[in-house]
């Protein structure tokens, strides 16, 4: 397969640079600081969102949205919207949509409880038979996407229909039973190896010290390279000032885990895995070039000689995969396969891939936009049910949320339009 050409292909970082007049030369360094200023605007913007809405549930809430506790249930609860937003921030880039994730996360759930609880199979197979079955289902939607070229909306709603059916088929009562070892996938945490350093949790305080220096050191050899190569970089206070907010937040967030009850969730060693691999997939590979070619211009990518078909096929088992992940965590979470597991969770994914970014006609979205959009829905979902507001409201102003997010996104397009 020949590589795509660079000047027919347009990702989501190209339309960035060009946006903000990235290669351009700026005369001054007033000027250049303004630019590199307005640039890390626009990219952090949604990322602000999400501070003004946990200062804002903050306040209303008398500090209890950010108690160690609370941040930490907060990491169990969403997980699952982490990880499927991951994969359809990915269908959306390649310009589809998949309603049928929520279905197959209640019906991989249930297989796994019928396994370990009914038939007595140790967990750690069932969750490989779970991860197979997912790997299949993804392969079976693929086909009718990819090959026979259904529209993935009708591909994934008939599947939504029937995995759902076949969950209540499957799971007729409430699955319970499941090991310990197993639940505490969704609401363990690591064990204190280190010991408590005034009532901090040493591993917890190692990972954020961890986290804070790899960011230093990604931030500067991204920025070395691209220097290297002769393209346009932010100052270096600009640099500096990201480098000190990210370090701050980080070292604030890991010190609320470090005084949690339990430290360092292990489900967020998972969804941490989730987002660096994919990350590198999306910004790295060949494969991930491809999907925003395909979505940012079918026709552009076919003439370059981008295997269409092998990239829409494999999105959708990627999604297959990563739903079963999700199912493992659901039901790890829950402590027992239930028939109504899952309900609505496309919507949770749907919503976070578009808060975060992801344009409603693919080409566009990041990984790291979709788990800020995820966190967006869970701050929501734990502000709200703080203070008591009833679940029916919560699911409409998350509706709006999502309504605004796709709306800001389209008036975006228009503005650069004319």
């Amino acid at each position: 397969m020949s590589q795509p050409n660079s000047a027919d292909i347009t990702t989501s970082e190209s339309k960035v640079e060009r946006a903000s007049g990235r290669g351009e030369n700026v005369p001054g360094a007033g000027a250049k600081l303004r630019e590199s200023l307005g640039r890390n605007l626009r990219q952090y913007g949604i990322l602000a969102a999400l501070v003004a809405i946990i200062i804002f549930f903050q306040i209303l809430t008398g500090g209890l949205l950010l108690a160690p506790n609370n941040v930490a249930s907060l990491i169990q609860q969403n997980a699952y919207v982490m990880i499927l937003a991951v994969g359809m921030v990915m269908i959306i880039i390649a310009r589809h949509i998949d309603l049928s994730v929520g279905s197959i996360v209640g019906f991989v759930g249930g297989v796994i409880g019928l396994l370990v609880v009914n038939s007595g199979v140790p967990w750690p197979v069932a969750v490989l038979v779970a991860i197979v079955i997912g790997l299949l289902i993804g392969c079976w939607q693929g086909f009718w996407v990819a090959v026979m070229e259904i529209p993935a909306f009708i591909v994934t709603l008939g599947s939504m229909l029937i995995f759902r059916g076949l969950t209540v088929v499957l799971v007729q009562r409430t699955v319970s039973g499941l090991p310990p070892s197993f639940v505490s996938i969704a609401n363990g945490s690591l064990p204190a190896w280190l010991g408590y350093f005034k009532n901090y949790d040493g591993v917890t305080i190692l990972i954020g010290a961890v986290a804070i220096a790899g960011l230093v050191f990604t931030q500067l050899r991204a920025r070395r390279r691209n220097r290297a190569a002769g393209r346009a970089v932010d100052s270096v206070g600009v640099v500096a000032l990201r480098l000190v907010v990210f370090a701050a937040a980080i070292g604030f967030f890991t010190m609320l885990l470090a005084y949690s009850a339990g430290g360092t969730p292990i489900v967020l060693v998972i969804v941490g895995a989730v987002i660096l691999i994919y990350s590198f997939v999306m910004n790295k590979t060949v494969f991930g070039r491809h999907i925003y070619a395909v979505g940012g211009n079918l026709k552009a990518a076919r003439l370059s000689g981008v295997n269409v078909k092998r990239v829409d096929f494999m999105v959708f088992v990627n999604m297959g995969f990563l739903a079963s992940l999700a199912a493992i965590v659901t039901t790890s979470r829950a402590g027992a396969a239930v028939s109504t597991a899952g309900n609505l969770y496309e919507m949770d994914a749907i919503a976070a891939a578009y808060i975060g970014g992801a344009a409603v006609s693919g080409g566009v979205g990041r990984v790291s936009g979709a788990i800020i959009g995820a966190l967006i829905m869970g701050v929501l979902n734990m502000g709200l049910s703080i203070m008591a507001v009833d679940s029916a409201w919560q699911q409409a102003i998350k509706g709006l949320v999502l309504v605004l997010a796709v709306a800001v996104d389209i008036a975006g397009k228009r503005r650069s339009a004319v």
